[in-house]
């Protein structure tokens, strides 16, 4: 290839955007993994013994639906009582975020990378 493209560096091409993306996805899954079992086997269990909490079934039948949900994550003892982790959603949604402007850049470098090289290629080789 020629000089004006090689000068760019790799940043320029779409595989290290590709790669770079593996990395907030990994993130992503493990920390969901880490907020959605939070609450462990037993949820009784866990706000009282090691929690320290008042387990309230009657809010949890209440709000059954928050605990079952992919996002926001939500695993409550009480109405004032969550086992998962206050970063644990905001986590989440940086990286979903991170992972999408790599991929999205990614796609954006394929364009462009293309392009220069169909350009470079009808160049003379003087230049």
């Amino acid at each position: 290839m020629s000089y004006a493209l090689r000068r760019g560096g790799e940043w320029h091409k779409p595989l290290p955007w590709l790669l770079l993306s593996l990395v907030p996805c990994c993130g992503l899954q493990a920390t969901w993994f880490l907020g959605a079992f939070s609450g462990g086997m037993d949820v009784k269990e866990t706000c009282e013994l090691m929690e320290g909490q008042t387990y309230d079934p009657a809010y949890r039948d209440e709000n059954r639906q928050e605990s079952s949900q992919l996002f926001p994550l939500h695993d409550k003892c009480n109405a004032s009582y969550d086992l998962v982790p206050a970063w644990i959603n905001p986590t989440i949604v940086f990286l979903a975020v991170a992972m999408a402007g790599c991929l999205i850049t990614a796609v954006v470098m394929t364009a462009t990378y293309s392009k220069m090289t169909q350009r470079l290629q009808h160049l003379p080789e003087h230049l």
